[in-house]
């Protein structure tokens, strides 16, 4: 009796790790990586002058995502990508996390890690985080990745990985290292370029995986934000580009796409490339005033434009049941938690209502999206901090809505805000730098038609007939303006009060300090 049962004890034993095991199998390793204000004119398939084989080659045996959208700024990014959930809905509509601010994603948000973690998967993330630390709960370890290696804040020199930070309250600059291993502060690098010391753990993280376990990678690439920085070798295919800065941004494309290709290969060295699924995003459109360039669309990072928001992106994976294909239905950021959640086997039920659909069948069969509706930003606080060429137009739209003009549906068009409906794009208030900036090494006649409309507090666009902007409709549709200053009613009617807390001098690291959690 006893050996018999210890011989049904051991066949389900073994019926479980077979289970497991089979599980496993079909759970495929998926890596998200995250470029940093790459902009839509700078990838080599969008016919840039910026040479990319490795994103090319990528995503002409995947699905090109051609109507794909991201936030205006980074942390907005970021976090509709680790919640799914529109920024409105978490308090952190209004800008970016600075590095002496208090607050992070909300603690009570469940990310796309502790998700994916709970579907069995080992997490681990390299790069930028910018979603918050000023207290140990809120770093990536607390949030749900095993392991971490990368910088706190949005940005830093690439070499010595020190960011410099005015802090008012104490009168200084304070310039402190900003590099973490874990949770412990990463001195040992300083003359490592960033982009190649990121891609390298990311290449060893996948080198030390253990392939039966399902494997989820977030590598967010500090490249290719500002500074410009970027060893020489990378810029010398690029003299016949004039422009100072155009030259330095294109020498770091190619060191990031560069590091891609060398992601990708550790994925077939190791033998999970055939059960992965690689995405690539841009996190905001392109930074004009510092080599970026988002041609032919409107705008650029921080605006509502089309250049701020339309972002580059696709998906490249065996998995892909048409791959080799562009696809135009509507896709956005938010989307990827459920998307990649589902993937995984795992559950949402256990989040906060999501505003991101699961997009798999319409990335990977070609069906139609499920999103039909996307809500851009509501921000009443919107200030654009950058210098944009023309800036009186700007000065003249704050004329028209001085008086606080508010339309008849409820909502207040004086605030920065845009939806996209189907193929309609509405915008309110004012969307940011709107300039046409010419394509690189053109001259600036390309950056505007011959006369451009002055900025209206309500201005509409037919997105899919006229991506760059160049036609406002407002007076020939008002029922649909009508319909979607509704809509931004309605989403107005469920956002929460902004979170944007003044500048703690508690954040000073000191003198010989790193920046990191101090509250």
């Amino acid at each position: 009796m006893a050996k018999r049962q210890l011989r049904c004890s051991l066949i389900i034993a073994v019926l479980i790790v077979s289970f497991t095991s089979l599980l496993a199998s079909r759970q495929p390793h998926i890596v998200f990586i995250l470029a940093d204000d790459f902009g839509w004119n700078d990838v080599g398939y969008h016919s840039s002058e910026i040479r990319t084989p490795n994103l090319d080659k990528l995503s002409a045996t995947g699905v090109r995502l051609e109507n794909y959208y991201v936030q205006p700024l980074c942390t907005p990014s970021r976090n509709q990508l680790m919640t799914g959930r529109y920024q409105i809905h978490t308090g952190m509509q209004h800008q970016i996390i600075w590095p002496c601010q208090p607050y992070c994603v909300p603690l009570d948000e469940k990310l796309l890690p502790q998700l994916m973690k709970e579907a069995g998967y080992a997490t681990h993330m390299v790069g930028k985080w910018h979603l918050g630390m000023y207290k140990k709960d809120c770093l990536p370890t607390r949030r749900g990745f095993d392991t971490y290696f990368g910088y706190l804040t949005g940005s830093e020199d690439y070499y010595t990985h020190v960011r410099c930070v005015p802090i008012h309250a104490l009168n200084l600059t304070r310039c402190a290292l900003d590099l973490r291993e874990g949770e412990e502060v990463a001195s040992g690098y300083k003359g490592d370029y960033s982009t190649e010391l990121l891609s390298q753990r990311a290449i060893s993280v996948i080198a030390k995986h253990d392939p039966n376990k399902p494997l989820f990678l977030y590598m967010a690439l500090q490249a290719v934000h500002s500074p410009l920085q970027v060893p020489e070798r990378y810029t010398a295919p690029y003299s016949f580009i004039k422009d100072h800065n155009r030259r330095l941004y294109a020498g770091m494309v190619s060191a990031m796409d560069e590091a891609v290709g060398n992601i990708t290969l550790a994925l077939h060295q190791a033998g999970l490339w055939d059960n992965t699924v690689l995405v690539f995003s841009t996190d905001n459109g392109g930074q004009t005033l510092t080599g970026g360039s988002n041609w032919p669309l409107r705008g650029r990072k921080w605006s509502l434009w089309e250049g701020g928001v339309r972002g580059v992106g696709f998906v490249s994976s065996p998995l892909l049941k048409q791959p080799g294909t562009i696809s135009h239905e509507l896709i956005h950021i938010s989307d990827w938690l459920p998307t990649l959640v589902g993937l995984a086997g795992g559950s949402t039920n256990t989040t906060k209502p999501l505003d991101g659909f699961n997009v798999w069948n319409t990335i990977s069969k070609g069906f139609a999206s499920p999103r039909l509706e996307l809500l851009h930003n509501i921000d009443p606080l919107y200030v654009d901090i950058a210098p944009c060429p023309g800036t009186e137009r700007q000065l003249t739209l704050a004329q028209v809505v001085s008086g606080g003009s508010r339309a008849n549906f409820g909502f207040n068009v004086s605030i920065h805000a845009a939806i996209r409906s189907s193929g309609w794009k509405l915008l309110t208030g004012y969307p940011g730098c709107d300039v046409w900036f010419p394509r690189p090494g053109c001259n600036s006649s390309e950056s505007r038609p011959s006369k451009v409309a002055p900025l209206k507090p309500v201005m509409l666009f037919n997105i899919e007939n006229d991506p760059e902007e160049r036609n406002e409709v407002s007076a020939q549709f008002p029922a649909i303006v009508e319909y979607l200053l509704s809509r931004l009613h309605h989403h107005q009617q469920s956002a929460s009060p902004i979170i944007f807390p003044d500048d703690d001098p508690r954040c000073d690291p000191g003198p010989s300090g790193a920046w990191g959690p101090w509250a």
